[in-house]
């Protein structure tokens, strides 16, 4: 964890990823993407085809998860974090 958002001082990149990666079975493909605009950012994360579905979890708990962290977090910030998960 190295880049922390400098008005949160929390590394949302690197907490996504150690999140996914306790959840897939291919670790080293897990990858985010951090895109800042004006008032939001948008944090792509990319996993391996067969590993979307245990990141999406069953009725999409676990993506509902993440995507409350972040928006807590976000919360503090005044930003509005958006986590798109992609096959890669």
């Amino acid at each position: 964890m190295d880049e922390q958002d400098p008005e949160s001082g929390v590394d949302i990149k690197g907490l996504i990823e150690q999140i996914v990666k306790a959840l897939v079975d291919h670790p080293e493909r897990v990858h985010v993407t951090r895109i800042d605009g004006t008032q939001s950012v948008v944090l792509e994360l990319a996993v391996a085809p067969e590993d979307v579905g245990k990141v999406i979890g069953k009725k999409g708990i676990h993506a509902d998860a993440i995507r409350r962290l972040v928006h807590a977090i976000g919360g503090k910030t005044k930003k509005r974090y958006v986590l798109e998960i992609l096959e890669r």
